[in-house]
């Protein structure tokens, strides 16, 4: 079975199980390793699936019933205030689920971030310094947005009163 078929199949799997299925589990049931699904569920939610990994193991959101609030925010900082920024925004249990950036030439950049704790957050500057990765932020003198998500608009408040506290927020 090719990779686009595991994963789609995959996707159906966890569409039909309210209960979570383990890494190890899928393993056996596709004939692969561990690693391999664990891969497949990391490019199954940069293209936007809601793929909680739970200590009883994968879960879609969407079997939860679980509503989230999202909110686009405007920021504006240097490369030394990423990690701090990105935090301030997991620390209050919120989903980052994008940056984009308006390009003068090429219009609107995006990239999926889908970051929901710090490991995501640490894995994501790891790679950057791994790849000598330049942030989308520095085609744009620091200016980014970025859609977060979270169980209920008063996080979102909370996350906002805190970036913009710290200055991170873009302005009128």
């Amino acid at each position: 079975m090719k990779a686009d078929q595991r994963r789609k199949k995959l996707l159906v799997r966890l569409k039909d199980n309210a209960q979570p299925l383990t890494g190890a589990k899928l393993a056996d049931y596709f004939g692969v390793t561990r690693q391999v699904i664990v891969q497949d569920i990391a490019l199954l939610r940069a293209k936007g699936h809601d793929i909680l990994a739970t200590s009883q193991g994968y879960l879609l959101k969407d079997n939860l019933g679980i509503k989230t609030y999202s909110r686009k925010i405007a920021c504006k900082h240097n490369k030394d205030n990423v990690k701090e920024e990105l935090m301030i925004i997991i620390k209050h249990g919120a989903k980052i689920k994008d940056v984009k950036v308006e390009h003068p030439i090429y219009g609107e950049i995006s990239g999926m971030l889908m970051l929901q704790s710090s490991e995501d957050v640490e894995k994501f500057l790891s790679n950057t310094k791994k790849y000598d990765a330049s942030l989308l932020s520095s085609l744009t003198d620091g200016i980014h947005l970025h859609t977060i998500e979270a169980i209920n608009a008063d996080v979102l408040d909370e996350i906002i009163k805190e970036l913009k506290k710290k200055g991170f927020l873009l302005e009128e």
